[in-house]
């Protein structure tokens, strides 16, 4: 029996060994990741808006629901990337709420984003753009060609939105393949540009965005401007969120420096800030933000006329949950507020740290309402005013 003891000791001791270390790590990865939100059930979102606002569900039942986009028919369209398909969500009763889910194109890989230009839709997967064109009228695509292939899309951020500049060029961002190195290849932490919808002469238009994943123009100037998503394990604080005017050429900084200003703890060096692209402006680490739109509409008051809304998708790696919302950059003789106010909130139980629902984009609607995809929940949120 002395001796049988003495083999499991060995045993024993290494099992406490990994015992002690899978409490630590544990303690480690709780300390950074909201857990509760993670594996909080999917649900419908209470949504708050702000006095005079009302908010409801437009549509209902989706499967990760991504960028929306109006169609010529002045319809919403929808990346339903669960399902992998293009959906239309028409209201022609005008009450506010979809008339059902029409599939107009299925068979795709992961579709997030969707843009209609001239007489096709273009739609960003994790390899490059996928047209869709209805030959017959008929509701549906009939014919599916990809006029970009090719762009990596394994790692981390696997995304791809596309939209048209004024000039006719398309651009498509293409997030980085980890939280922070050097890529191999080019193209990744990057908006590439092509010379028309044919995706023609491929180039870099902007680098060092490590996950620019929302893109819009600015309805005046047409000046492209984009958010960022930063890189984690810097701590709850850092490094912010940002919004940039992308400029043809410019390097954002990633992964040496971050924010304009901040040097990379990993990858930076003294000098590594020195003539990056500066962010409009800064938002709470770990918010997430995706989706932005200008609002364009007649329908909201006055003093939100111009403004910027940004939808949060909401933190995994902070200690306390944070995002998880639809913030509001507010514009003055056209020019951006120092910092962003919530517009609509409810995704996010505050108390319990549950999260039935992770707002993606944001859309302005033909009928002026401002329109929420949420990719958890499965729904799509119409906001208006009723004051």
């Amino acid at each position: 029996m002395t001796r049988r003891t003495g083999c499991f000791r060995p045993l024993v001791a290494l099992l406490s060994v990994l015992l002690a270390a899978g409490l630590l790590a544990y303690r480690y990865v709780s300390s950074r990741v909201n857990l509760a939100s993670m594996a909080s059930p999917a649900g419908q979102a209470e949504v708050q808006a702000p006095p005079g606002f009302a908010a409801n569900v437009y549509a209902g039942g989706l499967q990760g629901p991504r960028f929306m986009a109006l169609g010529p028919d002045r319809a919403v369209y929808v990346a339903e990337r669960g399902a992998g398909q293009i959906v239309r969500l028409p209201d022609v009763d005008g009450d506010g709420i979809a008339d059902g889910v029409e599939v107009y194109a299925t068979g795709l890989d992961s579709p997030h984003s969707l843009v209609y230009h001239e007489d096709a839709w273009y739609v960003g997967v994790p390899t490059g753009v996928v047209r869709l064109r209805d030959t017959d009228g008929d509701g549906r695509a009939d014919e599916q060609a990809a006029v970009v292939d090719g762009v990596p899309g394994d790692g981390n951020h696997r995304t791809r939105t596309v939209l048209f500049l004024p000039d006719g060029r398309m651009v498509l961002s293409v997030g980085s393949s980890c939280n922070v190195c050097v890529e191999e290849d080019p193209r990744r932490a990057a908006i590439l540009v092509y010379d028309s919808a044919g995706g023609e002469n491929e180039r870099i238009y902007a680098s060092g965005l490590r996950n620019a994943v929302g893109l819009a123009l600015h309805p005046e100037s047409g000046e492209l401007w984009a958010t960022n998503n930063g890189r984690d394990l810097m701590g709850d604080e850092l490094p912010p969120e940002n919004v940039y005017i992308i400029r043809e050429g410019a390097d954002y900084g990633w992964p040496a420096c971050h924010s304009g200003d901040i040097v990379d703890p990993d990858f930076g060096s003294e000098g590594a800030c020195a003539g990056v692209g500066q962010p409009v402006v800064e938002m709470q680490a770990h918010s997430a933000p995706l989706g932005l739109t200008f609002y364009d509409g007649e329908t909201f008051p006055e003093e939100y006329r111009g403004d910027l809304f940004i939808a949060f998708h909401g933190s995994w790696n902070r200690s306390e949950p944070t995002g998880y919302r639809v913030v509001r950059l507010p514009f003055t003789d056209g020019e951006p507020a120092d910092g962003v106010v919530d517009f609509a909130t409810g995704w996010l139980d505050e108390a319990s740290g549950d999260v039935p629902g992770r707002p993606v984009d944001v859309l302005v609607g033909a009928d002026g309402a401002l329109y929420v995809s949420d990719d958890k929940g499965g729904y799509i949120y119409r906001i208006q005013y009723e004051g």
